[in-house]
């Protein structure tokens, strides 16, 4: 088991790696943490480390032939004024799957990556800097 001090990892399957790993430290503040693309690269923010892997990586070809497409999973991201980073990301052309949705505990909207992953940015009630 990874020791809890370490980064938590999460794959993406992605078919292009450098377009993945320019969306993600452009748009949402990762950094790259190592590249081997076109096959693999890994991007950090903060404790989460995003294993981006193309189609010839390891961790692509070990996905079942009959698993099409992304799942409902998600990263998560916290942000401090929603509405600020829905327009910053709308002005840079990026588009969004649905709408805001506002519950008890926050208001988020879903983002997806080149590939067609999602991204969940997320407000907290009460919450928003600047």
């Amino acid at each position: 088991m990874t020791p809890p001090d370490q980064l938590a990892g999460v794959r993406y399957i992605v078919d292009d790696v450098q377009a993945a790993i320019d969306f993600y430290t452009t748009h949402l503040g990762f950094a790259v943490h190592t590249s081997a693309a076109p096959a693999f690269a890994d991007v950090v923010r903060g404790p989460l480390r995003l294993l981006l892997s193309g189609p010839a990586s390891s961790g692509a070809r070990a996905t079942p032939d009959d698993a099409t497409g992304g799942g409902r999973n998600r990263i998560h991201l916290i942000v401090g004024d929603l509405d600020a980073e829905i327009g910053r990301l709308r002005t840079a052309g990026l588009a969004f799957r649905g709408d805001v949705v506002a519950g008890p505990g926050g208001r988020q909207i879903l983002l997806t990556d080149p590939a067609g992953n999602l991204i969940e940015l997320f407000q907290p009630a009460g919450r928003r800097d600047g």
